[in-house]
């Protein structure tokens, strides 16, 4: 119970018998209050990804942050563009974006000086049995008119609100970095289904003219077993090469009917609303990885920095649990209008004010105190680890992917080889078949030979562009953050480049 100062009785401090009790109450209340933990010391975490010893060349520059268009197809191009314009999983990610933008207004707004405004009118009956009759009064009915404005401020000494707002922001840049994380998901799953299409279109062509080879030799054994040349066994031998390259051809053209749905899914269309694709050459990929990429991909994998933004944030978290340890001081003013008579609210003698200076104190509660800041800590510790686990895997990623796109150019390399030496058997076999030395079968087996080789080929460098595509991913695939925060300091602002706008 507080005692209100009055001209006729001054407020005195406390004097006499009432001094030894203010200084009991006031010394229990500093005793009640736990001691605060110390502050966190801000975590270790690597400037770097572990590539060192990656023995693979150099490739010129990082992913363009529109990296796709660096294959000059037109058609994936169109695609690319509609499955951003039209993908559920972006606006999930762009919804994650606005509610972590309205967390900081929320937890800005806590912070400093408010104003609250109020005015209502109450008609309200007196009861003839209360504490005092009506008929004391000379009146039983009354309004009751209230007219202020409050004006709250909170000392935000222990910067415990600026804190959760600092917590608040790191996450809008962790949302942000998701955001451009799941843009590059789909730019990728985009690319990697349109070429796998038309990779299914190249081995399509050559499985055609592979069932052409088995056709003509199912029909020329056949022809000479008719006439008793050769046994039936021969005959069998080619009609079951021929269903083979049937159930092949089948095979190739279920696959690319599949990757064609499966584009549709991802543009966001049914597949007859796909726009129509046609056939075209895959392009030629290089391997190699930037020359900086070990201290340079902290800051191009979205994921690696969304882990980071956590940790800030969490961070910034075990701040907020270290202050409700502390005392809060607020000051509260009101000015208003207040009368039972209408007609007098806004005389000079309706005027009401109040300071209220507030001092809250963490009494008696130093177990859910400990047990919050607990939780905060062991979230730091879990977005620690959870950024260091991210890291490790962008390693194996980039290793990955880089070493197998080495080892697939060489093998390309030796599939061309095979190539060039079956191109030059079949022209031999069918200079022979010209000159009548040989029959016909001996240049369409060469021709089979060869074909198989082709498709060998083609889906080498399919593998290759998959892989291509996968290492763009593990690169970051465009994405750019300003600069990586520091844990402690003020973490700056990040950039998403990846497509997601």
């Amino acid at each position: 119970m507080s005692v209100l100062p009055t001209k006729d009785a001054p407020m005195k401090p406390f004097s006499g018998p009432l001094r030894p009790l203010a200084v009991a109450g006031l010394t229990l209340a500093m005793a009640a209050c736990a001691l605060p933990p110390r502050h966190v010391v801000p975590p270790a975490l690597t400037d770097s990804v572990p590539l060192a010893g990656l023995d693979v060349q150099a490739r010129a520059g990082w992913p363009a942050p529109e990296w796709w268009k660096t294959y000059h197809d037109p058609q994936l191009d169109r695609l690319v563009s509609m499955a951003m314009a039209q993908a559920p999983d972006l606006a999930v990610a762009e919804a994650r974006v606005g509610s972590a933008e309205q967390s900081i207004r929320a937890a800005a707004a806590q912070a400093g000086l408010s104003i609250n405004g109020s005015a209502q009118v109450a008609r309200q009956r007196l009861s003839e049995h209360g504490l005092i009759p009506a008929r004391f009064l000379g009146f039983t009915w009354y309004d009751q008119a209230d007219l202020g404005v409050q004006l709250r401020y909170d000392f935000d000494w222990w910067g415990k609100t600026r804190a959760a707002v600092e917590s608040a922001v790191d996450q809008a840049h962790a949302a942000e970095a998701q955001q451009s994380a799941a843009a590059l998901a789909l730019q990728y799953a985009v690319a990697d289904t349109y070429f796998g299409w038309q990779a299914d279109q190249a081995r399509l062509a050559i499985a055609d003219r592979q069932l052409q080879v088995q056709e003509r030799l199912a029909r020329i054994e056949q022809l000479r077993v008719d006439q008793g040349v050769d046994l039936p066994d021969e005959a069998s031998r080619t009609q079951a090469q021929l269903a083979a390259a049937r159930e092949a051809r089948g095979a190739i053209a279920s696959s690319g009917r599949i990757r064609r749905a499966a584009l549709a899914s991802l543009v966001g269309v049914a597949p007859a609303d796909l726009p129509a694709l046609h056939a075209a050459p895959l392009p030629e990929v290089s391997a190699g990885l930037p020359a900086n990429a070990r201290l340079d991909l902290i800051a191009r994998r979205p994921d690696i920095a969304a882990s980071r933004w956590q940790v800030e944030a969490a961070l910034r978290q075990t701040d907020v649990a270290r202050a409700e340890f502390l005392p809060d001081l607020s000051l509260t003013a009101l000015a208003g209008l207040s009368s039972i008579d209408l007609g007098k609210l806004f005389s000079a003698s309706s005027r009401t004010f109040a300071v209220t200076p507030a001092l809250h104190l963490p009494l008696f509660n130093s177990g859910l105190l400990r047990a919050n800041y607990g939780l905060s800590r062991a979230q730091l510790d879990g977005a620690v680890a959870q950024y260091r686990s991210v890291v490790m895997q962008a390693a194996r990623d980039v290793s990955t992917e880089a070493l197998t796109a080495e080892m697939l150019a060489d093998r390309r390399v030796q599939q061309q080889a095979q190539l060039d030496a079956d191109q030059r058997i079949l022209r031999a076999a069918r200079a022979r078949a010209r000159q009548g030395v040989r029959d016909a079968r001996e240049s369409l087996a060469a021709e089979a030979q060869l074909l198989q080789q082709q498709d060998a080929a083609a889906q080498l460098h399919a593998q290759a562009v998959s892989t291509d595509l996968t290492l763009i991913k593990s690169l970051g695939g465009g994405y750019r953050m300003a600069d990586a925060p520091a844990p402690g300091t003020d973490a700056p602002t990040s950039t998403a480049s990846s497509g997601a706008h």
